[in-house]
């Protein structure tokens, strides 16, 4: 069966914004309302959910993570083209 991976994430312009968020998330902020709120990505109005995709189908430092970390934890900073990212993968099938 191929990979496949359901993540959602957080997209904003600068490193400290992220880091801001992410230190927001360990302080028990819930991911879904501070996507609403802070994602400049379409997704946002979704809670970050970026729905399921398999490999080579986001850019590439994004699939590294997803493919590679933990499930259900919070990565990031991850710098991409479009900014940076906070990202939790939330089902992986390998």
């Amino acid at each position: 069966m191929a990979k496949k991976a359901k993540a959602r994430h957080i997209l904003v312009k600068t490193k400290e914004a992220c880091e801001d968020l992410k230190t927001q998330l360990g302080e028990g902020g819930d991911f879904a309302a501070l996507a609403r709120e802070h994602s400049d990505c379409p997704s946002g109005q979704q809670g970050g959910d970026l729905g399921e995709f398999r490999p080579g189908q986001m850019v590439p430092e994004f699939d590294r993570v997803v493919f590679t970390c933990p499930v259900n934890t919070v990565q990031g900073p991850v710098k991409t083209q479009f900014g940076w990212h906070l990202l939790e993968v939330t089902s992986r099938t390998e």
